[in-house]
């Protein structure tokens, strides 16, 4: 998020030299999108495998479905939040960060407050990481539980 806002930034500078009609497009690239997009997707792949493995490898055997299931419940709520979150900005800021023009908008404001939103996240998530430790496996009572099956 951190990366899309200071390029937003780039580009609205742009936009702000050049006086062009809605119809013509900006003398961008279309390429200063692709570092934002690499952190999005790259943090999507490792939070998703991540998660999923956290799920299945520590949860119960009778939770292990439940749990994936609520993987996945977890990716819509997010879906819903974000859009919450999209109609909260632009009833507060009455269209001036998320407007229907993009150059008339502050879009790098609403990534600023995303990377806020991330930094948060991550301090709790670190939180939760160092209350949750690893159980040592027992090989004595996995060998237990092989012979009673």
């Amino acid at each position: 998020m951190a990366a899309a806002a200071i390029f937003e930034v780039k580009r609205l500078s742009v936009a702000k030299r050049h006086t062009v009609s809605t119809s013509e497009p900006l003398p961008n690239s279309v390429f200063i999108l692709i570092p934002q997009f690499f952190f999005v997707g790259a943090g999507e792949a490792f939070i998703y495998t991540g998660q999923l493995d956290f799920f299945i490898t520590r949860s119960p055997k009778g939770m292990k479905t439940m749990s994936t299931g609520l993987f996945l419940t977890t990716l819509s709520l997010g879906f819903f939040m974000s859009s919450l979150l999209v109609s909260v900005v632009k009833k507060v800021t009455g269209n001036g960060w998320l407007a229907d023009n993009i150059n008339n908008g502050r879009l790098d404001l609403f990534y600023g407050l995303l990377t806020v939103m991330c930094a948060i996240n991550f301090v709790v998530y670190l939180v939760c990481a160092a209350w949750c430790k690893k159980v040592k496996d027992d090989q004595s009572s996995a060998k237990i539980e092989m012979e009673k099956c």
